[in-house]
C-alpha cells in the first residue's frame, strides 16, 4: 500500500518554503506553520500560514469527497445481487 506525501511550497523572494506531509501528519504541518509564522527570524508571516493552512484544508475536503464517491455504498449492492 503506497502512501500518498503531500507538497506545499511557497516562494519570497530568495526564500522558499517547502513543506512535505502525509494524511496523517495534516495537523502538524499546521501546527508548524504557526510556529512559522511566530518566528520573527523568518520572512513568513501570520497571512502565509493562512493562506497554506486554507490550502490544507481544501486538499482534506477534495480528498474526503472523492473517495466517498469512489466507494460503493451499500444501497448500490442491491442492484447487483
Amino acid at each position: 500500500m503506497s502512501q500518498d506525501i503531500n507538497v506545499l511550497a511557497l516562494v519570497k523572494g530568495a526564500e522558499r518554503y517547502v513543506f512535505l506531509y502525509d494524511d496523517a501528519s495534516r495537523a502538524e504541518t499546521l501546527r508548524t506553520l504557526g510556529r512559522y509564522a511566530s518566528n520573527p527570524e523568518l520572512s513568513f508571516t501570520w497571512y502565509d500560514a493562512a493562506v497554506l493552512s486554507q490550502k490544507i484544508r481544501q486538499d482534506t475536503h477534495k480528498f474526503v469527497s472523492t473517495s466517498r464517491f469512489e466507494m460503493p455504498l451499500p444501497s448500490d449492492m442491491d442492484e447487483y445481487c
